[in-house]
C-alpha cells in the first residue's frame, strides 16, 4: 500500500468518524443539540432529517458503490462544514472549531480520493 492510499484512510476515517459522532450525538442528546440549534438560530426540526444525512454520506464515500452518489455526500459534507463554521463564527465562537478541522478533513479526503481512485 503506498503513501497516498494511507493518507487517503487516514483522512476518510477522521472525515467519517467526525460525521458518526456528530450524528451520534443528534440522535442520543437530543435536547443538548436542539439547544445549540436553537442558540445558532436554527429550527429544531432539521436534527434529525439531517443527522441521517450525515450517515448516509459517510456510507456513501465508503461504500464507492457510485462515484455520483459519492460526490454529493462530498458536496453534502462541504456545505455542512462551511455553514457550521459560518454558524459558529457569527454566533461569537470564533472560526476555529470542530467544523473548522472538519474542513481541512474534508480537504484531504477529498483530493486525496480524487487522486488515489480518479474523478467521475
Amino acid at each position: 500500500m503506498d503513501i497516498e492510499k494511507i493518507a487517503y484512510w487516514i483522512f476518510t476515517a477522521l472525515l467519517c468518524g467526525l460525521f458518526c459522532f456528530s450524528a451520534g450525538m443528534y440522535f442520543t442528546n437530543y435536547e443538548m443539540v436542539t439547544g445549540f440549534f436553537e442558540a445558532l438560530g436554527f429550527p429544531t426540526w432539521l436534527v434529525y432529517p439531517l443527522a441521517t444525512v450525515k450517515i448516509l454520506g459517510v456510507i456513501a464515500i465508503l461504500s464507492k458503490q457510485s462515484k455520483v452518489l459519492k460526490e454529493w455526500a462530498y458536496a453534502g459534507f462541504l456545505f455542512d462544514l462551511i455553514l457550521a463554521t459560518a454558524a459558529h463564527h457569527f454566533a461569537g465562537h470564533g472560526l476555529i472549531g470542530l467544523s473548522s478541522l472538519g474542513i481541512l478533513l474534508w480537504a484531504g479526503s477529498y483530493f486525496m480520493d480524487r487522486r488515489v481512485f480518479g474523478g467521475l
